[in-house]
């Protein structure tokens, strides 16, 4: 979500005039820490902040601040700005995979299953099929071993790791002590 105001006029540049409760398809809403538009540009939803309720037609910035986001941000004005003008705004910064989400998929599957009782077996029968499952060598069996990750990485996503597929990895870890 971007941070929005009122901007400075400047006669810099070509400035953006929006009236968010006029632009087509946008949403306004009031919240207790301020208003919240969704405005449809490009092909893209921008979700966007504002302390207060701008006046109608009014010329916005966008607060962009240094902390550990700010790349995302960045990425995220960006492509707001290639909306308003009307240019191809590119692929979603936090963008997954196919085969990331497909292991998504799978995991709250298997918790789902692990949740109710069902053993690795049963587990794997329902996510991979019945026929792809041995009757003899189960705990050897490759799936076996994929079925009890896949149970770990859904627990992991339970427990709090969901939370980490809202940001990029980072190889960088600025948090530690």
């Amino acid at each position: 979500m971007l941070a929005v105001r009122p901007a400075i006029c400047s006669t810099a540049s070509k400035l953006y005039e929006l009236d968010f409760a006029k632009l087509a398809g946008s949403e306004l809403r009031e919240a207790p820490d301020g208003w919240h538009v969704i405005v449809p540009l490009g092909g893209a939803k921008h979700r966007l902040w504002l302390r207060e309720r701008p006046p109608s037609s009014s010329v916005v910035a966008v607060d962009l601040p240094l902390d550990r986001d700010f790349d995302i941000r960045l990425q995220a004005a960006h492509r707001f700005w290639l909306a308003l003008e009307q240019r191809p705004i590119g692929s979603v910064p936090l963008a997954q995979s196919i085969a990331t989400r497909r292991r998504h998929i799978l995991a709250l599957r298997a918790i789902d299953g692990w949740l109710e009782g069902n053993s690795y077996r049963k587990i794997a029968q329902g996510l991979f099929g019945t026929l792809r499952i041995p009757d003899r060598g189960w705990k050897t069996h490759d799936l076996r071993s994929r079925t009890i990750r896949v149970v770990q990485m859904g627990l992991r996503l339970m427990r709090g790791g969901y939370r980490d597929l809202l940001h990029r990895r980072r190889k960088d870890k600025d948090d530690t002590p």
